[in-house]
């Protein structure tokens, strides 16, 4: 019997990287794509497909998803990962910058899972997994092109799970609280680069604290890759999954408090 396939993006650390670990362990065949594959020749030799792909180029792109296609029949789950946060103030961030956030967290995402369908369509089945964030259901400051990425991404991935339904494809999103990765620290040093030394500089440095203790107490990535296994794996997967630290108390949070009682408590935070 052939092993069911599985395909993930940004998989040369963090989320991604774990969850390809985790799925090979589970038995899965695992195609592990990123820009830079030099830190994942340990993942190449357990036996993971390391393929280079960037999610912001259409070439890169399609040659991947053909060399997938020559070697495996079928795909059982896309795992949408590459990402990263964006963040300095409005007035500050070029809209150079701003457009770029949108390639890599948004249209990569979606140029990708248009690639992926026709095969999916075609074996009627899959499951595709969008990894978005806590920060699709909230915004804070100096964080709003990022937010709005996610923000997209969520209802991006409502719409495509009514589209998808009548050809027995999943769709799922992932919404990870605070994790220790890579992500936070490139956050944190690109808001105060953009903005810690304009007129926002004041709230940017207690928000740039206010991730570093959110980075300290993080979960470690292994927690979302067993909610991304789980939601593979699960028969009928539920449209979402709010894991890790903080996830859960910050979207009842949100749910529960007015717009600007919710302000008013993110920045409490950042002291």
């Amino acid at each position: 019997m052939e092993k069911k396939t599985v395909l993930i993006t940004g998989a040369s650390s963090g989320i991604g990287k774990a969850t390809a670990i985790l799925l090979h362990e589970k038995g899965y065949q695992v195609f592990a794509t990123a820009r830079q594959t030099a830190k994942m020749n340990d993942l190449e030799q357990m036996g993971i497909r390391v393929i280079a792909m960037d999610v912001t180029d259409e070439e890169s792109m399609t040659s991947a998803i053909q060399r997938i296609r020559n070697e495996v029949s079928t795909l059982d789950a896309l795992v949408n990962n590459a990402g990263y946060g964006s963040y300095g103030a409005v007035e500050d961030v070029s809209m150079t910058e701003a457009r770029y956030q949108f390639e890599v967290n948004v249209f990569g995402l979606a140029r990708l899972i248009q690639l992926m369908l026709p095969t999916m369509r075609a074996q009627h089945s899959g499951r595709i997994i969008n990894v978005s964030s806590i920060g699709g259901r909230i915004g804070e400051p100096h964080g709003a092109w990022y937010h709005a990425t996610k923000f997209a991404v969520e209802g991006f991935s409502d719409s495509l799970r009514m589209e998808l339904k009548q050809f027995g494809i999943d769709v799922v999103v992932i919404q990870p609280g605070a994790i220790k990765t890579e992500w936070n620290q490139i956050a944190r040093e690109n808001l105060l680069k953009v903005s810690g030394g304009t007129a926002y500089k004041d709230l940017v440095e207690k928000h740039a604290r206010m991730l570093k203790t959110a980075d300290d107490r993080g979960s470690e990535p292994i927690v979302i890759a067993q909610a991304i296994a789980e939601a593979i794996q699960a028969r009928k997967p539920k449209t979402r999954y709010a894991v890790g630290s903080g996830a859960t108390i910050v979207l009842t949070a949100r749910k529960l408090l007015s717009d600007r009682a919710f302000d008013r408590l993110m920045l409490s935070q950042m002291k």
